[in-house]
């Protein structure tokens, strides 16, 4: 019902059992999220996020290099540009041993080179990683339009821009969680303290490193489709699935690689390459599934997930917060 120009009372609730009047994912009981969940996976299967998770990946192969090239010459101008590996290295523990080894030896061919070359590249090794992980974004961003049941409607500036500032965030974050697990060390080993304490911070960082990647997430999943925002707390379930699914899942993998597999037996000289191809791909459909899984979210609830002023159904200006209706297959 309407109450007012341009804003609604609170909608009646129904299957109050299942959450359907919940204005926060909190809100929502145990039987209610069986039900989400069980839409979100038969949404996924239809709209056949492995096949958009394959993309997503690819061009993210394709930005890998490129971008590792810029931050090689960024890092060059700062310190010693040999050192950069083993700083690295806690970081690199998240991928597959295949993968540890293309992105060593590729930091070893780079560092490699004359600090001049270096310097002569850092513009236009940064233009082309920005066009590379462009793509990367923008395939994710027609994903998640798809994950929402949404159409691309923005322009072609639009689009591009929201791609741009979005493939930027992902760099930040990407050197936010460099600094966490980087320099944190380093910091501690300056200050000197008590060993036990220097322990507990130390295991911290991962923490945060998580933290840092949920919030990229959420921001991802807010602007990245092509609809009316969702409030922030209708993209966290999504985003800490997502990083939890991404994280277990590389840990799973390269147990996996490391003591049962064989892809250099499999794809000859390509192992290493589609081991790490294999690790983004889990990357994109945790990303995908979680996307799948704010939607089943929003479009569970009778409430307005997306930014005020609240608007009735129908007049939301996005699909999950407009379309209600939950088959009885869905229904426990």
């Amino acid at each position: 019902m309407v109450a007012g120009r341009g804003r609604v009372s609170k909608q009646p609730c129904v299957e109050t059992d299942h959450g359907r009047c919940a204005d926060t994912p909190l809100a929502i009981p145990l039987a209610g999220w069986w039900v989400i969940l069980r839409r979100a996976w038969a949404e996924a299967d239809r709209d056949n996020i492995s096949v958009a998770a394959a993309g997503v990946a690819f061009l993210g192969l394709l930005a890998l290099f490129p971008a590792m090239v810029a931050g090689t010459a960024l890092y060059g101008l700062i310190a010693d540009p040999a050192s950069i590996g083993p700083q690295i290295e806690p970081l690199a523990t998240l991928l597959p041993p295949a993968g540890r080894d293309i992105l060593f030896s590729q930091l070893a061919s780079l560092t490699a080179q004359k600090p001049a070359s270096l310097g002569f590249g850092l513009l236009f090794s940064l233009i082309v990683a920005l066009w590379s992980a462009g793509g990367g974004i923008r395939a994710l961003m027609r994903s998640l339009n798809m994950a929402y049941g949404e159409e691309e409607r923005r322009s072609f500036v639009r689009f591009a821009g929201t791609a741009l500032v979005l493939t930027l965030g992902t760099m930040l974050t990407l050197a936010v969680m460099l600094v966490t697990v980087v320099a944190l060390p380093a910091v501690l080993n300056f200050v000197g303290l008590d060993r036990l304490v220097e322990g507990v911070v130390r295991l911290s960082r991962w923490p945060l490193l998580a933290t840092a990647l949920i919030l990229a997430l959420s921001i991802i999943y807010r602007h990245g489709p092509c609809r009316r925002r969702a409030k922030w707390r209708w993209v966290s379930p999504g985003a800490v699935a997502a990083t939890l699914l991404w994280l277990t899942g590389s840990a799973g993998f390269s147990l996996y690689i490391s003591n049962f597999a064989d892809y250099n037996a499999t794809y000859g000289s390509l192992g290493a390459g589609m081991a790490l191809l294999m690790w983004l791909y889990l990357g994109a459909y945790s990303v995908l599934l979680g996307a799948e899984l704010d939607a089943a979210a929003e479009r569970h609830t009778l409430r307005d997930t997306t930014v005020p002023p609240d608007m009735p159904i129908g007049q939301r200006g996005a699909a999950v917060a407009d379309q209600k209706n939950i088959p009885v297959s869905y229904r426990s």
